[in-house]
This record gives C-alpha cells, sequence and structure tokens, in this order.
C-alpha cells in the first residue's frame, strides 16, 4: 500500500513508519527537520501549519505513486498549564499544528482517494480528547476537535469507500513529555498550587507509559483491516476503564473521580 504519515521524526510516527516500512509498504513520512533515516521510508521536509507543505507534500506522492490508499495524521504537540494562563498564542499555535494541520492535509488527501473510489484515513487522537484533563486543556480541546471532525467525515465520506478511524492513545514513554511546553508562570502555581503535584503525576504516567511499538502494532493491524472500527483505545486497562466509567456516570461523580486521581 501507499502509506502517508505525518510527522515521523520521533515518537509514534517515527515507530509507526518503521513497522509498516518493514511491512512491505511504500511509506512516506512528513517531518520539520532533518532527522536519521529509517530504511524504506522516503522523506518529505513539511511543517503541518503550512498549507503550501501539506499540499506539496501530498502532491509529491501522487507525482510519484498516483494513489494514497492510507493517509495516518500523526502530527501533533502538547501545550500544558492552567487555562487561565495559557495565552491566545498558545492556543492557536496548540489547533495549528493537532487540529488545522490535519484539516490541511485532508483538503488535498481527500480528492484523490475520491478519485480511487478508495482510502483510509487513521487519525491519532487521545484519551485525551474524550475527556477533559486539568492543566492539559489546549491539548484535549484539539483532540476533541479531531474527533467530531472524524465523526463528521466518516459519514460524508462512506459513499465513496473511504474509512476513517481515530485512534485514542492513553500514556506512552516518547519525547512528546520533553518536549511539552508548559506554562512556567510564577503566578500560574501560585494561583493554583495543584499544577506542580498535576503536571508531576502526567509526566510520571508519561515516562513510564506504554512504548511506541505498541502503537504501531495497533496501527498495522488497522492498516491491513477490511472493515476496522471506527475507534480504537490504546492503552492501560486502567486508562481503558476510566473512558468505560464516563459513560456511564454522572457528571459530578467521573469530575470527583478525575479530581481525585490529579490531586486537584
Amino acid at each position: 500500500m501507499i502509506i502517508l504519515i505525518t510527522g515521523v521524526s520521533s515518537g509514534f510516527g517515527r515507530a509507526t513508519a518503521q513497522k509498516l516500512a518493514a511491512e512491505g509498504h511504500t511509506v512516506y513520512g512528513t517531518c520539520r527537520r532533518n532527522v536519521e533515516p529509517l530504511p524504506g521510508v522516503k522523506y518529505i521536509k513539511a511543517e503541518v501549519t503550512s498549507e503550501e507543505d501539506c499540499r506539496a507534500a501530498v502532491q509529491t506522492v501522487l507525482d510519484e505513486q498516483g494513489r494514497i490508499d492510507v493517509f495516518i495524521n500523526n502530527a501533533g504537540m502538547g501545550i500544558g498549564g492552567p487555562l487561565e494562563f495559557s495565552t491566545i498564542e498558545q492556543a492557536r499555535r496548540q489547533m495549528d499544528v493537532n487540529w488545522l494541520g490535519m484539516v490541511q492535509f485532508l483538503h488535498y488527501v481527500l480528492p484523490a482517494m475520491r478519485a480511487q473510489k478508495s482510502g483510509k484515513i487513521i487519525c491519532i487522537s487521545s484519551i485525551g480528547g474524550l475527556m477533559g484533563l486539568p492543566f492539559q486543556g489546549l491539548y484535549s480541546a484539539s483532540k476533541f476537535a479531531i474527533e467530531g471532525y472524524c465523526e463528521a467525515l466518516r459519514l460524508e465520506v462512506k459513499q465513496h469507500g473511504i474509512k476513517v478511524v481515530v485512534v485514542e492513545p492513553g500514556d506512552f514513554a516518547t519525547s512528546f513529555t520533553a518536549s511539552r511546553d508548559s506554562v512556567s508562570d510564577a503566578a500560574a502555581y501560585e494561583a493554583y498550587p495543584a499544577y506542580e503535584r498535576s503536571l508531576k503525576s502526567i509526566e510520571h504516567d508519561e515516562t513510564t507509559g506504554l512504548k511506541p511499538d505498541v502503537l504501531a502494532a495497533r496501527i498495522s493491524k488497522i492498516v491491513r483491516c477490511r472493515n476496522p472500527r471506527q475507534s480504537y483505545i490504546v492503552s492501560t486497562l486502567e486508562q481503558r476503564l476510566s473512558v468505560f466509567l464516563k459513560a456511564i456516570l454522572p457528571g459530578r461523580w467521573f469530575s470527583a473521580i478525575l479530581a481525585s486521581y490529579y490531586k486537584l
């Protein structure tokens, strides 16, 4: 299959590109900077916040292969901190990278898939896209946007033989933790004493989380599956249970559970 993946410089993207290339797929991956190349992966320099870069990346694959069988939207970043102290610029960048970057790529991928009357779109969301996480509100908002967009898109493109799948990872040990842009204003820590405790808990859960290879293996199965589910939660049992509890418990009860977990 001809596969285009965004954000393959590290973490989920790199592990997924490596896995799919090793399985014999023709894999193209976008990245913002030069990285140590993986065997079988064709790299395209692109910034997901640039519409022209998104257009050019898609066109490169179409010019060389004539089709795109699978598009995997993986590029993303995180901004943490009390929402009151998060800047408007941070909010804009969070949405530009995590949500609008996906929209821009799909603007050029969808016409090609519709013309070939087939295709699979796999978008990386998060458990944070299923529940609003304290001190990760901007990140959760961007992932909620992916969930809503894909839910609508799935219905629209079904008639054209295109399948839309959302993958919701829990905590994973990747470079995402170290690269998170967290609010460091002393006033934020003073106004929200729980912020420091919660941030340490968040970082601990991530650094001791699952390995990216686990997600790559699941995506490989989705790529090969003829009729994949609409969504897949890839996480520990405890985190899958939290999603189930949110679905069945009264809102106040679940909020109390989250507050206790994050030491609020």
